[in-house]
């Protein structure tokens, strides 16, 4: 009788490290790259401000578009992600390189899509929202040059998702910061013509963006070509396949949909707002960019705890598990809770930055107070909705966000607007992050009830 002899496989720090510290091991680097690129966003916009308000303005009505630009290109890169992970545990080199390369496919279709809605839909897109002629001109020089040089920013966001992929991600973190110090750098030197440069005001702050995304996406590309020895790009493959591209828009066209509704609802929101004056669309784009800085590291923690989530399902470790989801909660209040006090004690010196004027600041202080405590409620529907996607119930996720933007927030926005006081507007976040609290408490019981509950308590 032959023995075998067992080897002990150690087990993944997922299931032993602690939960705590595990959760920061995750998430710090995600959390660190998305507050780089979020005080990206802000420091843009506070250059472009300097310029006028009519410019900030201007760049507010951009975002929609901006925003549905980085959905298809991420929506279609989380989907060449998932099938290149597939592959590459089938250790299917073949669909491998595939997959990469009719992802790049795929960035000149996106490219293609967005310069032809460029050329066509960016006058009567601002004209839809502004009858100000200079806010009109400011949009349409900035939104041209954003849409038509769209190629380098699906390709940037394509090649890091693909360093992500083979698990590369602070190469994928290298390039990303390329780009936002690279767009930093030259805002302040093309806007108002420093040393050698011309003074090319809101052309300017496009140029950079664009610039920025042509490094993020090179540094990337080299990254790629040099370090990610995983894939072998090959032009051949760059040829169309069906099977390859369905399998892609699976995964990416859920993402792409519940990333699209936000630019959906940031439109009409400017619509409403646009309705009482100009300025008050500036203050909402202050908002969405002073949000974003509050917003990012939450998205990234709940980035991180995805995986931990659902390791500990498959091990089916009630304790982990359970500690997990509860520490999540915990330390998403927490930031947003710091979020939460510092628009709440000091919203002028956060539109200071922005050259606020006096209507501005009358317009924008009691707004930020207005919206601050729907901060709170968003810890917990964001990181449930992480919650919901690691337990493999995504749909939860979209019912969720879906229902909370389109059935609650704009139309409480509109009949809000009816009161013919801006300031009551403000107050459909608060309505809207009391729906989502509720539902997401309700499905997160569904889900411990079916899946968590039937586990043994160690």
């Amino acid at each position: 009788m032959s023995e075998k002899t067992s080897v002990a496989i150690p087990e993944n720090k997922m299931g032993t490290m602690p939960v705590v510290k595990l959760i920061f091991n995750m998430s710090l680097p995600i959390m660190f790259s998305m507050l780089v690129m979020a005080l990206y966003n802000i420091v843009d916009s506070i250059f472009v401000a300097k310029i006028s308000e009519e410019a900030l303005t201007a760049v507010s009505l951009a975002f929609p578009v901006q925003n549905l630009m980085i959905s298809f290109g991420v929506g279609t890169a989380i989907g060449v992600n998932a099938l290149l992970s597939f592959s590459l545990g089938q250790k299917n080199q073949e669909d491998v390189n595939k997959t990469a390369m009719n992802g790049v496919f795929l960035v000149i279709c996106n490219f293609l899509l967005f310069f032809i809605l460029g050329v066509t839909c960016v006058v009567p897109y601002l004209h839809s929202q502004t009858a100000d002629e200079q806010i009109f001109n400011f949009g349409k020089e900035y939104l041209l040059i954003v849409t038509c040089s769209g190629f380098f920013v699906f390709a940037e966001i394509t090649f890091e998702r693909l360093l992500q992929a083979t698990g590369r991600t602070v190469l994928s973190m290298v390039s990303q910061m390329a780009g936002a110090v690279t767009n930093l750098i030259f805002d302040p030197l093309l806007i108002f013509g420093i040393g050698p440069f011309p003074k090319l005001g809101i052309i300017g702050a496009a140029v950079a963006t664009v610039m920025g995304q042509v490094v993020g996406m090179m540094v990337s590309l080299i990254l790629n070509l040099t370090l990610n020895k995983e894939i072998h790009f090959k032009i051949k493959n760059i040829i169309p396949e069906g099977r390859i591209i369905s399998k892609i828009y699976k995964v990416g066209i859920p993402s792409i949909a519940m990333s699209s509704i936000t630019s959906v609802i940031a439109y009409f929101v400017n619509l409403i707002l646009g309705q009482f004056s100009m300025t008050a669309v500036a203050v909402y784009g202050v908002f969405i960019k002073m949000n974003s800085f509050v917003f990012m590291p939450v998205f990234g923690l709940n980035s991180g705890i995805i995986p931990i989530i659902a390791y500990n399902y498959g091990a089916e470790n009630h304790k982990r598990l359970t500690n997990t989801i509860r520490s999540s909660l915990v330390i998403a209040f927490a930031i947003m809770f710091i979020g939460f006090l510092v628009f709440e004690l000091f919203p002028k010196q956060l539109f200071e930055m922005f050259s606020a004027s006096d209507e501005m600041l009358a317009i924008g202080i009691p707004a930020f107070r207005r919206i601050a405590p729907s901060f709170l409620g968003a810890a917990f529907a964001i990181t449930l909705s992480s919650v919901f996607q690691a337990f493999g119930n995504a749909v939860y996720s979209m019912i969720v966000s879906f229902s909370r933007q389109l059935i609650v927030f704009l139309p409480s926005a509109y009949l809000l607007s009816l009161t013919g006081n801006v300031d009551n507007v403000w107050w459909c976040f608060i309505i809207a992050e009391f729906m989502s609290v509720g539902m997401s408490l309700f499905l997160m019981r569904k889900i411990y009830i079916k899946k968590i509950k039937p586990i043994p308590v160690d």
